[in-house]
Order: C-alpha cells, then structure tokens, then sequence
C-alpha cells in the first residue's frame, strides 16, 4: 500500500500563492491514481482535484477550478497542488490521497491511501 506524505501548507493572505507537495512510497506509484482533498472546521472532507497515473486527464472541484493546478512527478514518485488566488473559503487541511487504477480518486470513500494532512490558512 502506498505511503503518502504532505508538505507546504502553511498562513497566507488572500490573493497569495501555495504549493502544496505529496511524497509516496512503499509501492508502485504508477499503479496509484492521485487526488487532493481538503476537510474544513465542521464539514466533510471534499474532493479538490486528481490526477491519473500517466500525469492526464486531471479534474477540478468547481470551487478550484481555474485557480488551482494538480501535477505529478512519477520520477520523484511525488504529486503537486499549485494553488493561486487563495481566498479564506480555502483554508482547510489538505490531504493527498490514492486509489489503484482504474479507480479515479475523486470520492472519499473509494482512497486506499490517505496522507496525514497539511494545514492551509488563509486571511483577509
């Protein structure tokens, strides 16, 4: 099973910039479609986007589309969210996550895999 580890969640002002990195290991990356999703105080933890094995197609939650980007790096075995335009609606812990192929990540009870969570905050 894969281990997932998140990174670069952190304060920012509204209008600024993140990215967020996601470290696997512990089995083949290539088999393992990919997706973020963030959990906010007091609500359900939503999708955000994924990204399939090869790096494409990708998908977006509406309230990110445009804004926020998701990549993989299958030699560094590592998944990015570059986040830009962040507003206060998007300060929630960020989690990466995985599901073997075909399986896309894009619903919460289908993850195989969840990363222990990266908090973004974001003010006015």
């Amino acid at each position: 099973q894969l281990q997932l580890v998140e990174s670069g969640g952190g304060s920012v002002q509204a209008g600024d910039s993140l990215r967020l990195s996601c470290a696997a290991s512990g089995a083949s990356f290539l088999r393992y479609h990919l997706g973020w999703f963030r959990q906010a105080p007091g609500k359900e933890r939503e999708f955000v986007a994924d990204v399939t094995f090869s790096g494409g197609p990708t998908a977006y939650a509406d309230a990110v589309k445009g804004r926020f980007t998701i990549s993989r790096d299958n030699a560094k075995n590592t998944m990015y969210l570059e986040m830009k335009s962040l507003q206060p609606r998007d300060t929630a812990v960020y989690y990466c996550a995985a599901v073997l192929s075909p399986r896309r990540a894009q619903l919460v009870g289908g993850i195989s895999s969840w990363g222990q969570g990266t908090q973004v905050t974001v003010t006015s």
